[in-house]
This record gives C-alpha cells, sequence and structure tokens, in this order.
C-alpha cells in the first residue's frame, strides 16, 4: 500500500525534477535572491540583477500548479526591491509570505499563521530606524518567516487529518 503525502504539492505530477529537490532549490532561491537584493547600491547594480533573477527562477521551479509559481513573481520581487529601503518596510514581508502560503497549497485557515509576519514587521518599524539596522531586522524576520511557515504546514496537517 503506497503512502499518501500529507502536502498537497508532493501528490503533483512533475516533469523533472524530485519533490524534495524542486522545493529545497526554489526557497534557496526564493530567499538567497531576496538576500542578494540587499546587496545592492547606486554604484553596484550587479546583486540586483543576480537577486533578482535567482528569486524568479526560485519561485519558477517550486513544485506546485503552473499559475501558483507566476502569480508571486512580480509582487515578490518588488518586496526585495522595496526593501533596499531599510528595515522600516520589513512588514511588506507578509507578501512573500502569502504567496509562499499560495505555492504550498496551504489550507485557507493557514493564513492565522500570517499575524506573526506582519507583528514582526510592525516591531520592526518601532525598533530599527537606520538602514544598518538591517542584517539584524532580516535575522529576526527570518526566524519568524521560518516559524511561521512551520505552523501554516502544521495547521494544514490539521486540516488535512480533519478531513480523512
Amino acid at each position: 500500500m503506497a503512502v499518501v503525502p500529507l502536502e498537497t504539492a508532493a501528490r503533483l505530477p512533475l516533469r523533472w525534477g524530485t519533490y524534495d529537490d524542486r522545493r529545497w532549490a526554489g526557497l534557496t532561491l526564493i530567499v538567497g535572491g531576496l538576500v542578494h537584493l540587499q546587496a545592492a547600491g547606486p554604484d553596484n547594480l550587479l546583486p540586483l540583477a543576480v537577486g533578482t533573477v535567482a528569486h524568479v527562477v526560485g519561485w519558477l521551479i517550486m513544485p506546485a500548479r503552473g499559475w501558483r509559481r507566476v502569480v508571486p513573481i512580480v509582487l515578490s520581487t518588488f518586496v526585495g526591491w522595496l526593501l533596499l529601503a531599510g528595515p522600516q518596510l520589513m512588514w511588506t514581508l507578509t507578501i512573500p509570505f502569502l504567496f509562499w502560503l499560495l505555492v504550498r497549497h496551504r489550507p485557507w485557515r493557514s493564513l492565522l499563521a500570517v499575524s506573526p509576519v506582519l507583528l514582526n514587521g510592525v516591531i520592526a518599524v518601532a525598533v530599527f530606524r537606520e538602514y544598518e539596522g538591517m542584517p539584524l531586522a532580516l535575522g529576526a524576520s527570518a526566524i519568524v518567516i521560518v516559524g511561521s511557515a512551520w505552523w501554516a504546514a502544521a495547521i494544514a496537517r490539521r486540516a488535512h487529518s480533519d478531513s480523512h
């Protein structure tokens, strides 16, 4: 008897690669691209180009239905560019997080997991006033986003077990 994975996206037929390889490569490129963008400056635009391409490719290779991979590209990339203005805009990370939930095929009730990401952004506005706080703000945001993603996955598992 075959074990049916709890992850909706893991049950999708893939034309190439494995579910785990595409998920990890996509996540690495999405996050790495956003972080790499932060090294850009008026006299150094190469990180902007490299980070943007990596970020877009990351969304495109995630294991998900086609439209779910394409929808995040423009707004999520725009958030990466917005973050060049500094930690005052950390709240905008709620947008790529919402797209992460979309791409991961999370149920509606997993939207509860957005609240810590938004709260983190509100706190960042109060705590960080200058761009030099960006590394710490990004680090704190990463911890909150990972925790929220795990919470959303737990909510999805619970929804799956409730329906079966």
